[in-house]
C-alpha cells in the first residue's frame, strides 16, 4: 500500500480501509489529505478485489472536525467558489457517486466538512460518543462541500435548516433518530460494527450495487449544489466571513454585523 502523510490505508479481504490520521488538528481537511482522500478512495474503486470501503478517522476524539480553516481565510469570493467547486469535485460528490459502497465509521467528532464526508459516504454508523454538526454560519459562511443539500435530503429540511441555522451540534442518539445514521455503538466496537456491516454488503452483487447507487443518487438534482457553491464563494466577500474566520482562529467570540 503507498504511504501518505495524512492518511492510513489497508485491506482486510475484499474491505479497503482508510483512516484520516491528523490526531493533533483532530484529522482536519486540508488540502493535501482531501487530494490523498481522492487518490485512495479512486484506487480501492479501481481494484477489481476491493468491494467495499470503510472510512474513518484516528484516535477516539474525530472522525473529521471540520477544515483547516487557515488555509483559507483569506480567500476572496471567486477563490472561495474555486475551493467549494475543487472539494466537490475531488472528494465529496466522487465519493457519493463511486461504484463502490463506503461506509463512514463515525468516531468522535465529525463537523463541517467532516460531516459532509459522512453525508456523502453511502452508510454511516457512529459511535457512542459521536458528535456532529455543521458550524460555517458561526464562522460567517455556510457549508461549501455539499452540506446543505445532503443534509436535507438524509434527514429532510427543517431538522436540516434547524442544525445549519443554529450551527449546534447533535449527539448520536439524536443522529439516529433523524436516520443521519442507522447505527450507534460503543466506541470500542464501532470498526466491529463497520465490517460487519461491509460483510453485509459483500454477500451481495457487486455490480448490482454500483447501479442502485446510481440509480437512487439520480433522484436528487445537481441545481442546488451549484447555488451552494455560488453562494458559499459570496460568503467570502463579506465582513462576517472575515470576522468569523478571524475571531475563530484567535479564539475568541465572533462579533458580527450583518454586512
Amino acid at each position: 500500500m503507498k504511504n501518505y502523510n495524512n492518511i492510513l490505508t489497508e485491506t482486510e479481504g475484499a474491505i479497503g480501509m482508510i483512516t484520516i490520521n491528523r490526531p493533533k488538528q483532530l484529522n482536519a481537511l486540508n488540502k493535501e489529505t482531501i487530494a490523498e482522500l481522492h487518490e485512495a478512495f479512486d484506487n480501492f474503486n479501481r481494484d477489481e478485489n476491493i468491494n467495499v470501503i470503510i472510512v474513518t478517522g484516528s484516535g477516539e476524539k474525530a472522525f473529521v472536525a471540520g477544515a483547516d480553516i487557515k488555509e483559507f481565510m483569506n480567500f476572496d469570493a471567486v477563490q472561495g467558489r474555486e475551493l467549494a467547486a475543487k472539494g466537490q469535485e475531488l472528494l465529496f460528490d466522487f465519493v457519493e457517486n463511486l461504484e463502490t459502497p463506503v461506509i463512514a465509521a463515525i468516531n468522535g467528532f465529525a463537523l463541517g466538512g467532516g460531516l459532509e464526508l459522512a453525508l456523502a459516504s453511502h452508510i454511516r454508523i457512529a459511535s457512542d460518543n459521536a458528535k456532529m454538526g455543521l458550524p460555517e454560519v458561526s464562522l460567517g459562511v455556510i457549508p461549501g462541500y455539499g452540506g446543505t443539500q445532503r443534509l436535507a435530503q438524509i434527514i429532510g429540511k427543517g431538522r436540516a435548516m434547524e442544525m445549519i441555522l443554529t450551527a449546534e451540534m447533535i449527539n448520536a442518539d439524536t443522529a439516529l433518530n433523524y436516520g443521519l445514521v442507522t447505527e450507534v455503538v460503543p466506541q470500542a466496537e464501532l470498526m466491529i460494527a463497520a465490517k460487519n456491516k461491509a460483510q453485509k454488503l459483500l454477500k451481495n452483487s457487486p455490480k448490482a450495487q454500483s447501479f442502485a447507487i446510481k440509480a437512487l443518487n439520480a433522484a436528487y438534482t445537481k441545481t442546488g449544489f451549484e447555488v451552494e457553491k455560488d453562494l458559499f464563494g459570496q460568503a467570502f466577500a463579506t465582513a462576517d466571513f472575515k470576522e468569523g474566520t478571524t475571531a475563530f482562529v484567535e479564539r475568541r467570540k465572533a462579533e458580527f454585523t450583518g454586512k
